[in-house]
């Protein structure tokens, strides 16, 4: 079956996610997102597209994007392409790091750009990492509430008042109001045989391992399950033995 053709967007504004293929990690440590930052915010003077928001997550990361010179494609395959070239090389590895095909929506509108940039930033919010947006450090958000170094802030600001203190303010209470935002979505939810097999490619012998371990390590484990796309804390507690409350305190 051919592929669905893209929809394009009369705004040139798009939602993008990038997943990592077999829903594998894309960034193991620190240095990895920094990385991937970098080379988003250089290859934004290359290709002078605008962006408003992102969240990396471990396995995927959410872009809310505007093309200006070049198009959609070309931008993804330009930052894409380096950053897999650098972390194959830092890995000792080799092929593809992403799905092959990206997933995008067209952002058409003032009222469902607003609801894309409170969704991508409460990102990690919903996948119970952090209690608040501000907590977590790799999402755009601090450009909003700090310096800004290659987010256009200003864009954003404008939806709330003329005046920055009060838009910043109007701002960071809207991105953590309580909402039902439906954007676009994951898809492939890890089954939970899938789940058993990845927690083993993190250095486990057998799942239950995970119970023995001390409460720093267990936690940060914890926190990369959670961080995966579409896995619940609910999942976690069944594949994993711990419970519920142990794993949303993680």
């Amino acid at each position: 079956m051919p592929r669905q053709a893209r929809k394009k967007s009369s705004s040139g504004i798009y939602h993008i996610i990038l997943r990592g293929v077999n829903k594998e990690a894309i960034f193991h440590d620190r240095e990895d997102k920094e990385k991937f930052l970098a080379t988003l915010k250089f290859y934004k003077n290359v290709s002078e597209y605008e962006l408003f928001a992102y969240c990396l997550m471990d396995n995927h990361v959410h872009l809310l994007i505007k093309e200006v010179s070049d198009p959609l494609q070309i931008i993804i395959k330009r930052f894409s392409s380096s950053y897999v070239i650098w972390f194959n090389k830092k890995y000792m590895r080799c092929g593809h790091l992403f799905q092959e095909r990206y997933r995008s929506e067209a952002v058409e509108n003032d009222r469902y750009f607003l609801s894309v940039l409170r969704y991508i930033h409460q990102n990690p919010v919903k996948a119970g990492i952090i209690k608040r947006v501000g907590d977590y450090q790799w999402s755009s958000f601090s450009e909003f509430i700090g310096k800004p170094t290659f987010v256009n802030v200003d864009f954003v600001f404008a939806f709330f008042a003329d005046e920055r203190f009060l838009a910043i303010n109007l701002f960071s209470k809207f991105i953590n109001e309580i909402n039902d935002d439906k954007c676009l979505e994951v898809k492939n939810q890890f089954t939970d045989s899938e789940l058993v097999k990845y927690i083993i490619t993190m250095g486990l012998d057998e799942v239950g391992e995970l119970q023995s371990y001390s409460k720093e390590q267990r936690n940060a484990f914890i926190k990369t399950l959670k961080s995966l796309d579409g896995v619940t804390i609910r999942q976690v507690e069944r594949v994993t033995g711990i419970t519920r409350s142990v794993i949303s305190r993680a």
